[in-house]
């Protein structure tokens, strides 16, 4: 095709030039998981090459609406970020506008990576699930259209939860209304800035607050860090545990319960109801992930018709289950 960039490609001529089928090209700009990877890549590599991007007019002959929105979680089995997706699709259901779900990995390159596939979409918006050591500057193209959940980021509307009031809360429960004067915490490194270092903090503040010894353990966000946390954190004999998240919260209790302890308490930030079943006595404070959702889809839905200035927007933690 000697006059390929001299027009606009069509899926056709795509699909021409990585000779395969119109309907495999088009389940691959749909994100179907199930095109096999090789073809996926071959695909995208032709698109990516004649800079392709298919129209407005061809999406809706395809059935779908005249607005799309990515959603880009940093896990896909993120209980946490789940619960805000779940909130966030019938919103953009309601509003007739398709939602493309991607992952991040926790990886700057991943996330750029996936904005440029949906910029050759011509995506109308984008929620990200913002992570420690996201680089805002290279995201700046995307302001006036994307809005960031979990991490404040400069120049972007972004939507942060109250990690201070919940430790807070967390540890006033076990230092006033239980009366206990050892309370361990078990979080992950202070190199992610919130769930990591300001959880941390915030424990640590409260401790020289009330005159209580810190006694803490960091290590991985992971079921398996917290098991193996577990047993460092009994050395200090602790009446209560503090965990930094519901995954940590998993390995602590498994390892208490192995090891047939039934009288140190623990609570974790997050609620997850998969340890509430197997763990009822787990105390857990809610963050509101639901409501970061709901709120960042109906946002960037208001930015598609008006300019929305850069802010940072807290939701309002929840209270402690009884």
């Amino acid at each position: 095709m000697t006059d390929t960039n001299k027009k606009k490609l069509t899926i056709n001529d795509i699909a021409k030039l990585c000779g395969v089928g119109k309907s495999t090209v088009s389940r691959v700009l749909n994100q179907d998981p199930m095109v096999n990877e090789e073809t996926r890549k071959k695909v995208n590599s032709i698109i990516e090459k004649y800079k392709f991007t298919p129209s407005k007019s061809a999406r809706a002959m395809r059935g779908y609406s005249n607005r799309s929105f990515g959603i880009i979680v940093t896990r896909l089995d993120s209980y946490a970020e789940n619960q805000a997706v779940s909130a966030i699709l019938p919103i953009l259901y309601q509003n007739n506008i398709d939602p493309i779900i991607l992952e991040s990995q926790f990886s700057q390159a991943k996330v750029e990576e996936n904005l440029k596939m949906l910029a050759h979409q011509k995506i109308d918006g984008v929620i990200l699930f913002a992570f420690s050591g996201i680089n805002a500057a290279n995201l700046a193209s995307w302001k006036q259209k994307m809005v960031v959940i979990a991490r404040p980021l400069e120049g972007f509307v972004s939507i942060c939860h109250d990690d201070e009031r919940a430790v807070n809360a967390l540890m006033h429960y076990f230092h006033r209304d239980k009366h206990y004067q050892h309370i361990s915490f078990i979080g992950i490194q202070i190199n992610d800035e919130t769930t990591g270092l300001l959880r941390y903090q915030t424990y640590l503040q409260y401790c020289q607050q009330h005159q209580l010894i810190s006694q803490a353990q960091l290590g991985e966000l992971n079921y398996q860090s917290g098991y193996l946390l577990a047993k460092q954190a009994l050395a200090s004999k602790p009446q209560a545990i503090l965990c930094a998240t519901d995954s940590l919260a998993f390995g602590v209790q498994k390892y208490l319960a192995e090891q047939k302890i039934d009288h140190i308490e623990v609570a974790c930030i997050g609620r997850n109801d998969l340890l509430t079943f197997l763990f009822p006595q787990t105390k857990f404070y809610r963050l509101g992930f639901r409501e970061s959702g709901q709120e960042a889809a109906n946002i960037l839905i208001q930015m598609l018709e008006k300019n929305i200035p850069a802010q940072k927007i807290i939701i309002s933690s929840h209270d402690l289950n009884p």
